[in-house]
């Protein structure tokens, strides 16, 4: 069996709940994860300290499984180069000095390949909608590129394999912001579902969530280790395990009188049919 932890929006920084990161570190061992996939926004405004304290986060989970992260909108400087004036490069110079210069990263071990599309920008044209008051630097949009590098690694991968598509932005509206994470959404949806996935990973949206795309690709939402959840919802993140036929997916809720996550019971979801 394949489990996998997937954890978003920590935001080192300001709004970070480090008693939740502490019990983070503490349980995740427990959970005997074949692999823990952070989801982007590690920090609040990509400031050395907070991706310095990111690092020691994902260094200290390497000790029980391999880690794959992936940066989220408030990891990108996109104040330092807006529609890519500048050039795109300032975007990422903090986050690739501590997380590496590979921003779509891939994770193949036995069972599972775990691929990644790049989906926060900053201010770009891509991202950009008429509501910009209110999206401009939050919105991101999925490049066709992401998502063919991806499909074609999905389509070389042993037919058994787990295939695993990590990005920040939400793909399904929020239950209580009704909000999409993804400029476009519609057409990102169908590449997603076109993309050979089993399984979405993904963010931003402050809300833990679980759901399908095209009534086949599994989707797991993993909520923030901040105060700014959604509705004032308990702090979540999610726990994937994988057999041959199915997807059991369930939240893990942080009771903050009892200083601890208690898992929820699981949704089984059907894996694809290869």
């Amino acid at each position: 069996m394949t489990t996998l932890v997937h954890l978003s929006d920590i935001h080192f920084g300001r709004d970070v709940d480090l008693i939740q990161v502490g019990a983070l570190e503490s349980l995740i061992p427990t959970l005997g994860p074949t692999a823990v996939v952070i989801s982007g926004d590690l920090t609040q405004r990509a400031r050395h300290g907070e991706l310095q304290r990111a690092l020691a986060f994902v260094e200290t989970l390497r000790r029980t499984a391999p880690v794959h992260v992936v940066p989220g909108n408030h990891d990108v400087q996109w104040w330092e180069t807006p529609l890519g004036v500048l050039g795109r490069d300032r975007l990422y110079a903090k986050y690739r000095q501590y997380f590496g210069t590979e921003l779509s990263p891939r994770l193949e071990l036995p069972g599972v390949v775990i691929e990644s599309a790049l989906t926060s920008h900053g201010v770009a044209f891509g991202s950009l909608t008429w509501k910009f008051w209110r999206d401009t630097a939050v919105k991101g949009h999925l490049p066709a590129a992401e998502v063919a590098r991806a499909a074609a690694r999905f389509q070389a991968a042993p037919a058994e394999a787990l295939r695993v598509l990590v990005l920040h932005h939400n793909v399904l509206r929020g239950e209580i912001s009704r909000r999409m994470g993804l400029a476009r959404w519609r057409a990102a949806q169908a590449a997603l579902v076109a993309s050979g996935a089993d399984l979405i990973l993904c963010g931003h949206d402050h809300q833990e969530a679980i759901g399908t795309l095209g009534g086949s690709v599994a989707v797991s939402t993993a909520s923030t280790h901040t105060g700014r959840t959604r509705g004032h919802r308990p702090s979540a993140f999610n726990l994937i395990e994988a057999t041959g036929g199915e997807l059991r997916l369930r939240h893990y809720a942080w009771r903050r009188d009892d200083r601890r996550f208690e898992p929820t019971a699981p949704v089984r979801v059907p894996r694809r049919v290869r």
